[in-house]
């Protein structure tokens, strides 16, 4: 894939109200999905140790949860946590399995006063059991508002989800005797994490890397791309707002003319 540069990428800082007139109500994502990427190299480049960067993304992600409440996405999905992030020194997993807990105890008022979902996709029951529990509670005291999903991807690898999919459905069809033959992508996309939250129409990476890192690897088939050199804990409203606007200025013809 060839790398475009484009010149807005550049900017640190700029007033987000001057673009909220050029995001039109309509042709909106109703599911964006974020790569959060960026957040050691931007602690090393301040001289600081790569806990501080995960901090400052983790604050980050309040920010970027209400600039998409305000534009009536329905679903937002954050790679938080991949299955290969295991392969990381252990002080570092040990504190990015702190980070929920401290989010949501920070913000989880926040969240709740946005009307947010929380919800998540990933392999959860492994998951260290101080982390299972904050997030469970958010799950739980979430669990009756309509607005916003804010779907934290947490220990999750898109081929495990495949993986594990295609044992599920193939036992399904053991056990009812149907054919194989009578599959269909719909039937199998029932047997993913994201059955009730529909593809990505949007895919964000932060941090300069163009690539989709195990994640979402079925849903994204027909995704729309956004990459910025900016790193995640640099990621603002106003990025964000330009990545819906050049969504809304392409024409998603699915393979079509």
């Amino acid at each position: 894939m060839r790398r475009i540069k484009l010149p807005f990428l550049k900017r640190k800082s700029r007033n987000t109200d001057q673009i909220n007139n050029i995001v039109k109500s309509d042709n909106l994502p109703k599911h964006v999905a974020i790569i959060m990427d960026g957040n050691g190299r931007w602690a090393n480049q301040r001289g600081l140790p790569r806990f501080a960067g995960h901090k400052e993304g983790m604050d980050n992600v309040k920010k970027i949860v209400k600039v998409a409440n305000k534009h009536h996405v329905k679903v937002l999905t954050l790679y938080a946590f991949s299955t290969e992030n295991w392969k990381r020194p252990k002080p570092e997993i040990d504190y990015l399995m702190k980070l929920p807990i401290e989010f949501l105890n920070t913000y989880l008022p926040e969240l709740i006063e946005e009307n947010v979902r929380v919800q998540t996709i990933g392999e959860f029951d492994v998951l260290p059991a101080h982390t299972k529990k904050a997030v469970q509670s958010a799950k739980d005291r979430t669990k009756d508002n309509n607005g916003l999903i804010l779907n934290i991807a947490l220990n999750y690898g898109s081929r495990f989800e495949i993986v594990q999919g295609i044992k599920e459905m193939v036992h399904d069809f053991d056990q009812k005797g149907e054919s194989i033959d009578n599959l269909t992508e719909e039937m199998f996309s029932e047997y993913l994490y994201t059955k009730k939250l529909g593809d990505p129409d949007l895919l964000i990476r932060t941090s300069g890397e163009i690539r989709l890192s195990n994640f979402l690897l079925w849903q994204s088939a027909y995704t729309e791309f956004w990459f910025t050199d900016s790193f995640w804990p640099d990621f603002n409203e106003y990025l964000f707002e330009k990545a819906l606007i050049d969504y809304q200025n392409r024409k998603r013809r699915y393979g079509g003319i």
